[in-house]
């Protein structure tokens, strides 16, 4: 059986073009989202490829869903050679002091536990056989914090310690652990930070060229195809126009 990889978040942006990526390098993919429609017209695509697609509809956020979810998958696709934990946001871009309780909750139930319930599920299998890479989505937010970023860069920073831990804790099984860290990614990303609000999301791009969702698939393709000897910890990946998380150039 060709190998499988697991991608959270593949209804749009990042975990759409990881899912495309995957396809193309002949993996069978098992599709994670919210939103139906948007998996199956995404699995009729991926397979195009000639791969066999699966596709779970769950919300990260809840252990019960993820875990109902993935125990449902025939009993060979339950241990998938790589995960892609890509499943995250932003909400809101308010000082800490005005900051929504529910938007922090969102960020930390979807960036830090909603990666922790679908590692977990995942884990047990890559142990016992020994093999597997973990690729968890993080941010440049997980290096630097910027203002009005408080509990956004908070959860991505808890990304990057959680990376780190995992990759101490499955030294002795051989299994991959690393992360990618873009900057600014033209995707869905600002306007669910944005609530919506399509001005205000254009904006955050405006006279400068982001990086598309495409460029980090084709970072984490290069994590992907490295001899089983060599791990990629962590690439952070920024368009030309952006020399930090505060520092962009525009036109």
């Amino acid at each position: 059986m060709s190998k499988i990889a697991l991608v959270t978040g593949a209804t749009s942006g990042i975990g759409k073009a990881c899912a495309a990526m995957l396809a193309r390098n002949g993996y069978n993919i098992i599709i994670t989202g919210r939103r139906e429609k948007r998996l199956n017209e995404l699995a009729q695509k991926l397979r195009n490829n000639n791969v066999e697609v699966k596709t779970r509809v769950f919300d990260v956020r809840s252990r019960d869903e993820v875990e109902q979810a993935l125990l449902s998958l025939p009993e060979e696709w339950k241990s998938p050679d790589i995960l892609i934990n890509n499943a995250g946001l932003a909400a809101g871009s308010d000082p800490i002091q005005d900051g929504d309780w529910n938007d922090w909750e969102q960020m930390i139930d979807t960036n830090v536990k909603g990666l922790l319930a679908v590692s977990k599920a995942v884990m047990p299998g890559m142990i016992k056989r020994k093999q597997g890479h973990i690729i968890n989505v993080s941010s440049i937010a997980g290096s630097e914090v910027y203002a009005n970023g408080n509990v956004y860069c908070a959860s991505k920073h808890a990304v990057h310690a959680i990376t780190k831990g995992m990759r101490i804790d499955l030294l002795p099984y051989n299994i991959k652990v690393s992360s990618i860290s873009p900057g600014m990614v033209e995707t869905e990303f600002s306007i669910v930070r944005y609530h919506g609000d399509k001005e205000k999301a254009d904006n955050v791009y405006e006279g400068l060229t982001p990086l598309s969702a495409e460029d980090v698939a084709d970072a984490v393709e290069f994590m992907i195809t490295r001899p089983a000897h060599v791990n990629v910890n962590d690439i952070l990946l920024m368009p030309t126009d952006q020399a930090s998380a505060v520092y962009n150039h525009r036109e």
